[in-house]
């Protein structure tokens, strides 16, 4: 006589029989229940991973910072980091930017011609990019270039043992590896967001004078008018919280992937994605932070 148990969700164990035989003895693991694991539970087990992880990615922060205090400083590692993620990042700013002045340039004449605004193109446009999306747009574009780039890099020495082989010759992965991208980009992204909206305005005035008929001396003196050296402070300031984000960010799915290829590709996704978002979400933050301090 044989019991055969289905390996099937349902409230109870099903048996077949083909005799009449007992099934007390069919394995109970053999069988799952629907709804083992309440929806509340799954839903804590899911937020504790994420706070955990939040957790590393704070410890890792910290101990770079730490790390990268105490002598001896990579010098030649720093220049390379500060070529590949300043200088080579450029374009991609640079170009953003410019098109974002000139969109929200025209945007501005077309909206507030109907209320006499025209004048006002260069106020908006200065306090707009300054303030906001200059920053902004600045870190989301090196968050996508430069942020996949340190995770690629760092997950590919990861899934091939390479950063295994540097503990095993004493030396400290994070001093190595994580210090001069995370310094670099902290260096880095505010000179870039400063000339991206340099750019940016440069971009306002070509539309202003083509588009609207000013003379760039009135959209200069209205841009000059507008802003004040809070907001700099504050548009400027700000990426240097984003540029430590992203970097930390970075590198720490990179010291963490694995699976080969594949895990060092769902690594730069997620590196992405989570770049973005805290940008996003730390800029109303950050913003609420400038409007108590200045």
């Amino acid at each position: 006589m044989k019991c055969q148990a289905l390996d099937l969700r349902v409230p109870r164990p099903l048996c077949f029989f083909d005799g009449g035989a007992d099934c007390s003895s069919v394995p109970r693991a053999r069988v799952e229940f629907a709804g083992d694991e309440p929806v509340a539970e799954r839903d804590v087990n899911l937020f504790g991973s994420y706070l955990r992880e939040l957790g590393a990615m704070a410890r890792l922060g910290f101990g770079a910072v730490r790390v990268g205090a105490r002598p001896p400083y990579e010098v030649g590692l720093w220049i390379e980091q500060l070529d590949e993620l300043g200088f080579r990042s450029l374009t991609i700013t640079n170009v953003t930017l410019l098109f974002t002045g000139m969109v929200l340039a025209l945007q501005t004449a077309f909206s507030l011609a109907a209320y006499g605004g025209k004048a006002f193109v260069g106020d908006i446009v200065a306090l707009s990019v300054v303030r906001e999306l200059g920053p902004v747009l600045t870190a989301l574009m090196v968050a996508g270039r430069v942020g996949a780039g340190i995770t690629a890099e760092i997950g590919s020495m990861t899934v091939t043992e390479q950063v295994d082989a540097l503990r095993a010759l004493a030396a400290d992965p994070v001093k190595k590896l994580v210090v001069p991208r995370v310094g670099a980009l902290v260096l880095v992204l505010p000179a870039l967001s400063i000339l991206a909206i340099t750019i940016s305005l440069f971009g306002g005035m070509m539309m202003a004078v083509l588009e609207i008929g000013q003379s760039r001396v009135y959209y200069m003196s209205h841009v000059v008018q507008a802003l004040t050296v809070q907001d700099i402070v504050s548009g400027v300031g700000k990426t240097v919280f984003f540029a430590f984000f992203i970097g930390v960010i970075a590198c720490y799915n990179g010291l963490n992937a694995s699976g080969g290829a594949d895990g060092v590709g769902k690594a730069t996704t997620n590196t992405v994605v989570l770049s973005s978002i805290c940008v996003i979400i730390s800029d109303f933050f950050l913003t609420k932070m400038f409007m108590l301090l200045l």
